[in-house]
């Protein structure tokens, strides 16, 4: 299988080249050069499945003709290694519980495979992997210790000050070792941009070999359309499969993208619903047909504050540049903070059941758009214990703290402060080569 640039500028590479190089040299994003429909039998037996079953089948479309499937058994095997179950939180719409891996976060998934699929790709090279990661919330934690004490890679996880939560900082701030937190007097988007430009310094790139872990890379995308399949399943087993809609709270849109992939697989989906916060670039470019990226504003659902979300290269790529196409897949939606907290908190009055920020913005989605006849599914991609204080102020009760993010919470923080400015960035980078 190769991949090409959504620029389409760079030559086409392998998969394991593009899991290497993360971002094309023309800074577009790499995308498989087709995308295989999966057969028809798979749908009709998908409910007596296992989820490895079905992530080796997704795998296997994409990396099998660059991986031996002995080693893409082992490393998906050990990435779905935790559950991520399908709950009714009211007739007809659905959790699909993303926060149940070692982080409590879905991107658990995409961060466990690339880190093992970066281990084999790399495992003959004898120089030392920089892994460059840039950070709203849970993309660092789930990186930072899916690479934990891998010997021969360092990862350096930028995020913005003051703009991630407490218990989050935490994940991804104590861990040390061969895990460098670094703390960006800015954005998200300033974090990704810094990110971006030291991919593209060629002479930065002749001294240290870097790579990406956030959704820029196939390694970690392409993977999420893994639990896409396993919520069907399980629908399937229920007998609730029939006109699903997915509601997925979006950021920079390597969740959406993965189920769109997964949608063009044959995974029968209706429609899906890209959940907003305050950050709302993609749903004004549905409304208008014209995409403007701003500056991201902060918001309670932090992992969402994106003003220029790189995966819409993608969707774009996906149809061709249509803005009618991509309507007639998506829907957007938005919700502010007074939105979130009303939506956490009718939620589980009427419910009991407890939502985080995102999953928040996702249900009230549904809620609004889920028409007669239809099963909606809302992607709930962070334990609620991540976002304590705003979780409890809007219900009213506490809420426990999972003992695996109790851990985290004993750990010294260590961090490295840095202005929103390349040149300081390459400076740290070059002098990691002496």
């Amino acid at each position: 299988m190769k991949y090409y640039s959504t620029n389409r500028h760079s030559p086409d590479v392998s998969a394991t080249e593009a899991i290497v190089k993360g971002l094309a040299p023309d800074r577009g994003l790499y995308m498989p050069e087709h995308i295989e429909r999966l057969p028809q039998e798979f749908f009709d037996c998908i409910g007596h499945l296992s989820f490895q079953e079905m992530g080796r089948m997704v795998a296997r479309s994409f990396f099998g003709s660059d991986i031996p499937h002995t080693e893409l058994r082992r490393i998906v095997g050990d990435t779905l290694s935790f559950p991520t179950p399908v709950v009714e939180v009211e007739p007809g719409i659905y959790s699909l519980e993303l926060f149940h891996g070692p982080t409590l976060a879905f991107k658990d998934v995409g961060a466990r495979f690339m880190a093992r699929m970066l281990r084999m790709v790399l495992k003959e090279d004898p120089r030392e992997v920089h892994v460059l990661v840039a950070t709203s919330g849970d993309t660092g934690s789930a990186v930072a210790n899916g690479f934990s004490g891998v010997e021969g890679i360092r990862v350096h996880v930028l995020y913005p000050k003051g703009k991630v939560s407490p218990i989050q900082e935490c994940q991804f701030t104590t861990l040390g070792g061969n895990i460098t937190a670094i703390e960006v007097d800015g954005v998200f988007d300033d974090c990704q941009r810094l990110v971006k430009s030291a991919f593209l310094d060629e002479e930065l790139n002749r001294h240290l070999l870097l790579t990406s872990a956030n959704s820029i890379n196939i390694a970690r995308f392409l993977p999420q359309a893994f639990y896409y399949f396993n919520a069907y399943s399980q629908l399937k087993r229920q007998g609730k499969a029939d006109d699903v809609v997915f509601s997925v709270p979006s950021g920079n849109f390597g969740n959406l993208t993965a189920g769109l992939v997964a949608q063009k697989m044959g995974l029968p989906v209706k429609r899906f619903i890209a959940a907003n916060n305050a950050n709302d670039v993609f749903h004004e470019y549905l409304k208008t047909g014209v995409y403007t990226p701003r500056a991201s504003k902060a918001t309670l659902a932090n992992a969402m504050d994106v003003g220029d979300p790189s995966n819409f290269a993608r969707i774009l790529d996906l149809y061709g540049h249509d803005h009618a196409l991509i309507s007639n897949v998506v829907e957007g939606s938005t919700s502010s903070d007074a939105d979130i907290v009303a939506t956490m908190r009718e939620c589980y009055e009427k419910t009991g059941y407890v939502l985080d920020p995102h999953g928040a913005c996702a249900y009230r989605a549904l809620k609004q758009q889920l028409r007669p006849g239809e099963t909606g599914v809302f992607l709930a991609t962070a334990h609620p214990a991540k976002f304590k204080e705003t979780v409890e102020s809007a219900i009213g009760t506490d809420i426990s703290i999972p003992t695996r993010l109790a851990a985290f919470m004993q750990g010294k923080k260590q961090s490295v402060g840095m202005p929103a400015d390349y040149d300081a960035f390459r400076a740290y980078l070059s002098a990691l080569q002496k």
